[in-house]
């Protein structure tokens, strides 16, 4: 039996991957249109799956309204279209995550171009989760159910989280420790540009922590436990929180928070 040559197969891996971003990179515009076609086929294919619940109901409904007023079946098809909403935004959270695990979305720690293989995945990733996300997943914020999208997404969540934001992106590349709080519209990002380059990095943090209305974490930041972080403070990217410690501030900043005596005479 011949030996196999790892090297050799290894090298021709990386030239043909070497050769295909240096045609990404230099043909920007008609790649990208290209790579747009089969990933916006692949999206609809997960939109079809999810409406067939909605779709049956209505057909079903359809089938036992021939013979009655114009009225009633106008209404009967707007609480079957109505009802076929929520059965696709509820099909929407399972179907879309087995969608991710087909591609092997799941996010590792990387630098790199914007036009590179490794940011396709990243795109496929973000892009599936925002189908979620702008379509439904606002309807279901906060509840178990977005918390179980979340985790089937890739996103290490403990117990008695609570997370009042769907303005997440990266889910793969998050850890919440438990009994933490997010409040409503927090942006959560394991990613961030510089220097023309991407930057995709975990977000961790830990027990016991408050995230409050509107901040901004982006990718790097660490949060100590029992840590909080005040409304529409922004974390700068590898910004680390020790724990206890309460910031805020654009960009966000330790801050002291002294507790008055109030004596009476």
């Amino acid at each position: 039996m011949g030996k196999i040559d790892l090297d050799s197969t290894t090298s021709k891996h990386k030239g043909v991957k070497g050769f295909f971003e240096i045609i990404l990179r230099k043909f920007k515009t008609l790649m990208h249109s290209l790579l747009m076609i089969p990933i916006y086929i692949f999206a609809a294919s997960s939109i079809g799956f999810s409406l067939i619940p909605g779709i049956t109901l209505f057909r079903w409904v359809e089938s036992f309204l021939t013979n009655e007023s114009l009225l009633l079946q106008n209404f009967y098809y707007g609480m079957s279209l109505a009802i076929g909403y929520f059965l696709y935004g509820v099909s929407m959270l399972f179907i879309i995550p087995v969608y991710n695990f087909v591609v092997r979305g799941y996010l590792k720690e990387w630098r790199g171009p914007y036009y590179s293989v490794e940011s396709i995945k990243w795109f496929l990733h973000n892009g599936l989760t925002y189908l979620v996300r702008f379509t439904f997943l606002e309807f279901v914020t906060p509840s178990p159910l977005n918390i179980l999208f979340y985790q089937l997404m890739g996103m290490k969540i403990g117990r008695g989280v609570v997370i009042n934001s769907s303005w997440i992106s990266d889910p793969s590349l998050i850890e919440i420790g438990e009994k933490s709080t997010i409040g409503g519209s927090v942006t959560l990002v394991a990613h961030y540009g510089q220097g023309g380059m991407l930057i995709i990095s975990p977000v961790k943090i830990g027990k016991g922590c408050t995230i409050g209305l509107k901040a901004t974490i982006m990718g790097g930041v660490t949060i100590g436990d029992g840590a909080k972080i005040l409304p529409h403070s922004v974390l700068l990217p590898k910004t680390n929180v020790p724990a206890g410690e309460t910031w805020g501030g654009v960009p966000a900043a330790p801050i002291k928070i002294t507790k008055s005596i109030k004596t009476t005479a």
